[in-house]
């Protein structure tokens, strides 16, 4: 199945509630693609086979999202221990089609008072993952337009919520620590992907920083990413070689992605009003 084909199937499944549901991860880059303000890449952009959703578990959320799901040819494929159950929303080939995910905040510990993970919750029939600094990805979220001159084979356009790109970039460095090495060249190569998306919003996203995702991290997480990022782009190392290896055809230099991402984010996150 087309991979568009199934993220339409998706939206129209998820309709009634997609004004609490964000698009975040690989997906929510896809999409960024179809924004206006985006430039045109050549490229095409990282393949994921999973879409990530969150919401905000404080979000009224009514009715069955998991029978709507089914409705629209997924099946609930359940993992893990958990309780509930780890669940992905399959479409096609279980081992290799598209699937879908549904991801909430973490708060506190991530331990219940019985000694079990708090790891998982129930919301509208569907079975969520709590995450860690997930919730920076609910701030200021974009609305993107989907429609079939876009790509996406939908009976008419339909509006979605999408992570804010810098929020998408940010969040990156918040992980980073239980990042795998492979994860994170990929984390790093879809920031590098996203400047390049978003060059011309730098001083946007500076704004946006200042006065809008620093205010809602706090001191004590804001100086986090201000020291990851200069940490992780203030040379060229090993996971930047590793980023750089990813795509196979775009003559892509570890060079090229560190100056690039050091530049772009000397610029967010200056604290400097000039």
């Amino acid at each position: 199945m087309n991979d568009l084909d199934a993220l339409a199937k998706l939206v129209h499944a998820l309709s009634p509630w997609r004004e609490h549901l964000v698009f975040i991860g690989g997906w929510a880059h896809r999409v960024h693609r179809l924004d206006l303000r985006a430039n045109k890449l050549e490229y095409q952009p990282v393949f994921t086979r999973d879409t990530d959703l969150a919401f905000d578990r404080s979000a009224p959320i009514v009715g069955d999202i998991k029978a709507a799901l089914i409705q629209h040819g997924f099946k609930e494929q359940l993992t893990g221990e958990h309780m509930p159950p780890v669940a992905h929303y399959t479409l096609g080939d279980e081992n290799g089609g598209f699937y879908a995910e549904f991801l909430t905040p973490l708060i506190g510990s991530g331990v219940k008072r019985s000694g079990a993970q708090d790891a998982t919750m129930l919301m509208a029939g569907i079975s969520a993952q709590k995450i860690r600094y997930l919730d920076i990805l609910l701030v200021d979220p974009w609305l993107i337009t989907l429609d079939p001159k876009s790509g996406v084979p939908l009976a008419s356009s339909m509006d979605v919520l999408v992570a804010n790109p810098l929020c998408f970039m940010i969040q990156k460095f918040l992980i980073q620590e239980y990042r795998p090495a492979a994860k994170q060249a990929q984390d790093v190569l879809y920031i590098f992907d996203t400047i390049e998306l978003f060059g011309a919003l730098l001083d946007d996203f500076s704004e946006k920083w200042k006065t809008i995702i620093s205010p809602t991290l706090g001191d004590k997480l804001s100086r986090k990413v201000l020291t990851l990022s200069k940490a992780t782009f203030s040379n060229v190392n090993d996971v930047i070689r590793n980023a750089a290896l990813i795509p196979q055809n775009r003559n892509l230099t570890p060079e090229q992605i560190q100056l690039t991402c050091q530049i772009a984010f000397e610029q967010i996150l200056s604290t400097s009003d000039n």
